[in-house]
């Protein structure tokens, strides 16, 4: 679906989302009709009268589209898997880059407290008034809600140091038209 290409759907269930840009949560009621205006990255981005709302990937089934599958085997020790978090962080698209946040150079930090089951993560936008940080940060909690034995997670938004196309990974630059 391209960016001018606009769907209008029906919702076979109770449908979550979150408010764009704010990031509040919405139930929008099972046979409603919404507009499909944006799908990236396995986020979907609808109006419902008259507001934008960001439901994701794992809840297109609402929208009577195919939900991606985001499941991990937990570790046989009750631990986190640092690798699953970052497979998961890898499945957050920026909204109007399609590239994953952790390619865009997006997250600054994650730490796992294994005794607490907490990651605390550390993120950037590539630009201080881009009103989408609250929809980011609740993609990014739920993705990585879905990893075995993850009971907390605390997003921050930080700005220092600024975001910089250096960030960005080489095939993200490439991607882009950013390599150079």
């Amino acid at each position: 679906m391209t960016s001018k290409e606009r769907t209008i759907l029906t919702t076979t269930r109770d449908c979550p989302g979150r408010l764009v840009p704010v990031g509040d949560p919405v139930t929008i009621p099972e046979a409603t009709f919404v507009t499909l205006i944006q799908s990236m990255g396995g986020s979907y981005t609808i109006i419902h009268h008259g507001n934008m709302i960001r439901v994701d990937g794992t809840d297109a089934d609402a929208l009577g589209l195919e939900p991606i599958r985001l499941e991990f085997e937990p570790r046989p020790d009750g631990n986190i898997d640092e690798q699953q978090v970052w497979e998961a962080l890898h499945t957050v698209y920026d909204p109007e880059i399609p590239v994953d946040l952790v390619n865009l150079g997006l997250i600054y930090k994650m730490d796992i407290d294994q005794d607490a089951g907490r990651i605390d993560i550390d993120m950037t936008l590539t630009a201080p008034g881009c009103g989408m940080g609250p929809v980011l940060v609740g993609d990014v909690e739920v993705r990585v809600a879905r990893v075995p034995n993850v009971k907390a997670i605390k997003v921050d938004l930080v700005l220092d140091p600024p975001w910089s196309r250096e960030m960005m990974s080489e095939e993200a630059q490439l991607e882009t038209g950013m390599f150079f």
